[in-house]
């Protein structure tokens, strides 16, 4: 009988795949970064109803929200060359087009993809926050961003932190698609070594446990930071007006 399937190769494979796995996180944590202070200016946008950002925020919301990240990718990836033509012309610089990374097209991408997400995350975050505490901090003199700093960002944290960390989790698997921008991380490079052996399930099954072991991490890491952070509802409460003092 012919070796149909061979769970061998399924382990051998996953340190090769491994090698590209900065790669993958490399793109995971910038584009979180990025997108939650991304996400942060654009709730605050929107809670504050800025006139004219107000509108765009909305506009590039929903777009963002409309139209799939690999879609999203593509147009990074051809558009931002476009662009950088037409300057070059009507401004008669000479940019090089060519020596702009692959990835920075992943990072923009992924990180207003994020941001777009997560605005709403942080705005319903925020917008949680007891309005009669953040009315007792602009009493004692505070300014909107000591307020923002001392006491609605560090409550809201915990409110957001279980959703974050969903959406951490899918932007992680959202870097999969990075390939089409000719990035290669663990996705693209278990694409490649299946052309070479031609075992497509068993370089794909050594890519699914790779990612399923990252989720588990991300996920008890998220769980551990909650049992760190120890506040519920009811110690947050307790502790709201020693916050305020501080």
């Amino acid at each position: 009988m012919p070796n149909i399937f061979d769970i061998e190769l399924v382990f051998t494979l996953i340190p090769k795949l491994l090698k590209y796995l900065p790669v993958t996180l490399e793109l995971t944590a910038i584009s979180m970064v990025v997108g939650l202070l991304l996400g942060l200016l654009l709730a605050i946008i929107k809670m504050k109803k800025i006139p004219v950002l107000y509108q765009i925020s909305v506009v590039f919301i929903s777009f963002i929200r409309g139209t799939p990240v690999l879609v999203q990718l593509y147009l990074s990836y051809a558009g931002i060359p476009l662009v950088l033509k037409y300057y070059n012309y009507y401004h008669e610089t000479s940019y090089n087009v060519n020596s702009i990374p692959s990835i920075f097209y992943v990072l923009l991408a992924l990180s207003l993809n994020e941001a777009a997400y997560s605005s709403e995350i942080i705005r319903a975050a925020l917008q949680s926050v007891d309005k009669g505490q953040i009315e007792a901090a602009h009493s004692l003199g505070m300014t909107y961003g000591q307020v923002l700093r001392r006491i609605i960002l560090p409550e809201a944290f915990i409110v957001a932190l279980p959703t974050l960390g969903n959406a951490l989790i899918g932007l992680m698997k959202g870097t999969s698609l990075a390939f089409v921008c000719s990035v290669v991380e663990i996705t693209a490079q278990s694409r490649i070594l299946a052309g070479n052996n031609l075992r497509f399930f068993e370089s794909y099954c050594s890519l699914a446990l790779i990612y399923w072991a990252m989720t588990i991490v991300i996920e008890q890491a998220i769980a551990l930071l909650e049992k760190r952070l120890d506040i519920d509802f009811k110690s947050l409460r307790k502790r709201k007006g020693d916050v305020i003092l501080d």
